[in-house]
């Protein structure tokens, strides 16, 4: 069985989305246990779902061997879904009781 350079390709594609994705809500979940700001909570909730959805598209594809219309259907929903909870992250109340923060900082 020959692999194509497109399949390698798009094992690296989602390999890097993993790592970069998995760092980045690493950091979000970090920020949030150290101020408490729910802000915070849903980008790495948010980050978290594009980072799932991805993950979870490309191994339904290559792995279980879903057909490329529906394994792209659930990896577009799952970024749907992650953008609407990063909106989401960006209109959260940040009072200064939860966050820790001063006003005017």
């Amino acid at each position: 069985m020959t692999v194509s350079l497109v399949s390698v390709l798009f094992v690296a594609a989602q390999t890097a989305t993993l790592i970069f994705g998995g760092a980045v809500t690493v950091l979000a979940l970090k920020a949030f246990r150290r101020t408490g700001s729910p802000a915070l909570r849903a980008l790495a909730a948010g980050i978290g779902l594009l980072t799932v959805g991805a993950l979870l598209g490309g191994t339904l594809h290559q792995v279980a061997g879903l057909g490329l219309r529906r394994s792209v259907l659930v990896q577009s929903v799952a970024t749907a879904v992650g953008f609407a909870v990063l909106t989401y992250s960006l209109y959260t109340d940040h009072d200064s009781e939860s966050t820790g923060r001063i006003d005017g900082d």
